[in-house]
C-alpha cells in the first residue's frame, strides 16, 4: 500500500505542502452524520440563546476556534476531530446567519442572497487558487482552508433559506423540510442518471443538507403555536448528540470513510531512463 505524503516530523506543513487525505469518503454514512449535525446545529444554537445571548455567541465562537485548530493540525482525516469540527460550524454557521437577520434587520430573502454570494465567491476564489473544488483534493493545508470556509458559509446559506421556506413563505417546519428533501433528490439523481458532474452535485446536496436537518429539528423542537411537535430545543439537542456520539464513535472504531488513496497534489515524477552502457 502507498504511503501519504507528510510533513516531516516536529514541523506544521506549508500551505502548499501535500498532506495525507483530510476529509472522509463521500458515503450514504457520511450524509447521515451531516444532515444530524445540522439538526444538532439549529437546536443547540436556539437553545443556547434562550439561556443568554452572550452564552451562546461564547460557545459558538470558542467551539468553533478550538474544533477547527485541532482538525487543522491534525496530520490525517480522524472521525471525532473532523466530526466535531463540523458540528462546530453547524452551531457557529446558525449563529452567523441569525445575527446577521436579528442585528441588521435585514429580511431572509436579503440574508439568504447574501451568503449566496459569499459562498460563490469562495469557490470561485477555491478555483482559481487550486484549480479545483472536489473533496477528494483535500490534501494541503491551503485546499484545507478554502474548505472549511466553504463549509462554514454553506451551513450560513442553509439555515437563511431554510428560514425564508419557513416562516415569510408560510411553509412550516415540516412542509420545509419535505420540500429540501425533495430539492436534495435532484442533484442525486441528476449525477445518478443524467452524468451530473460529481463535483457539482456533492456540493449542490451539500447546501442543501443545512436546511434539511434544521427544519426537521425546528419541527420537532419548537411549539405547536410555531408548527413544531413541541419537543423543545434542549430535548432535540440532547437527543441529536447523543445519535451524533454513537455513529461517530462507530466510524471511529471501523475506519469507515477513511481515503486510502485520496490523490497527490504533487504527482510522482516519472522514471527517468537508465542511460546506455557505453
Amino acid at each position: 500500500m502507498s504511503q501519504q505524503p507528510t510533513a516531516t516530523a516536529g514541523r506544521r506543513p506549508a500551505l502548499g505542502e501535500p498532506l495525507a487525505a483530510k476529509v472522509p469518503e463521500i458515503t450514504v454514512l457520511f450524509w447521515v452524520v451531516k444532515v444530524l449535525t445540522t439538526g444538532i446545529g439549529e437546536s443547540a444554537s436556539d437553545f443556547l440563546g434562550q439561556i443568554s445571548v452572550p452564552l451562546a455567541g461564547t460557545v459558538g465562537l470558542l467551539g468553533l476556534v478550538l474544533a477547527l485548530r485541532f482538525q487543522l493540525r491534525a496530520p490525517a482525516y480522524h472521525a471525532p476531530t473532523y466530526w466535531i469540527a463540523v458540528l462546530m460550524v453547524a452551531v457557529f454557521g446558525t449563529m452567523a446567519a441569525d445575527g446577521v437577520h436579528d442585528g441588521t434587520g435585514m429580511p431572509y430573502s436579503l440574508t439568504t442572497a447574501f451568503y449566496a454570494l459569499v459562498v460563490a465567491g469562495i469557490f470561485v476564489a477555491w478555483h482559481r487558487g487550486e484549480g479545483t473544488v472536489d473533496i477528494h483534493s483535500i490534501t494541503t493545508r491551503r485546499r484545507e482552508r478554502f474548505y472549511w470556509a466553504a463549509v462554514l458559509a454553506t451551513f450560513a446559506l442553509g439555515t437563511a433559506a431554510g428560514d425564508l421556506t419557513a416562516m415569510p413563505l408560510h411553509l412550516g417546519f415540516l412542509s420545509s423540510g419535505l420540500l429540501f428533501a425533495a430539492i436534495i433528490a435532484v442533484p442525486a439523481v441528476a449525477w445518478w442518471r443524467l452524468n451530473l458532474n460529481p463535483v457539482v452535485a456533492f456540493w449542490a446536496a451539500y447546501v442543501v443538507t443545512r436546511p434539511l436537518g434544521a427544519s426537521f429539528a425546528d419541527w420537532l423542537g419548537k411549539p405547536h403555536a410555531q408548527t413544531g411537535v413541541g419537543l423543545g430545543d434542549g430535548v432535540v439537542t440532547g437527543l441529536g448528540l447523543v445519535a451524533f456520539a454513537a455513529l461517530v464513535a462507530y466510524t471511529a472504531r471501523t475506519r469507515h470513510g477513511v481515503q486510502e488513496h485520496a490523490p497527490h497534489r504533487h504527482p510522482a515524477p516519472a522514471p527517468q531512463p537508465v542511460p546506455a552502457e557505453a
